[in-house]
């Protein structure tokens, strides 16, 4: 029995995103908290909500041992892309793109 947590439309670029899903896949669930509490990437604090709400999950239908659970899969796809655009010099312009990614989380019990 897994439990999994999504994270969607998240206002960040996946390619970032990744950096930090790279830090915890296969680890603890209190080890891989702890890594993302003391990491100075952006999506770090989110992404430890999103492993918490996980455990809260994995807690609530009492199913999994919550002090036994790991990560076993971390993924991050690309969200849709807000369009936008900047005025330049001569008439111009430039697109700006916002990029956004939906983050799934996978906790199994060792």
């Amino acid at each position: 029995m897994e439990v999994k947590a999504k994270l969607r439309y998240y206002r960040m670029s996946a390619r970032k995103v990744r950096l930090v899903a790279d830090l915890i896949r296969g680890r603890q669930v209190d080890e891989a908290v702890n890594i993302l509490n003391f990491s100075p990437k952006k999506a770090a604090r989110s992404m430890a909500k999103l492993i918490n709400a996980a455990v809260a999950d994995a807690d609530e239908t009492k199913e999994l041992d919550v002090d036994r659970l790991y990560v076993k899969k971390v993924w991050v796809d690309e969200g849709p892309t807000l369009k936008r655009f900047r005025p330049r010099a001569m008439g111009r312009a430039t697109r700006i793109r916002k990029r956004t990614s939906h983050v799934t989380v996978i906790l199994d019990e060792m």
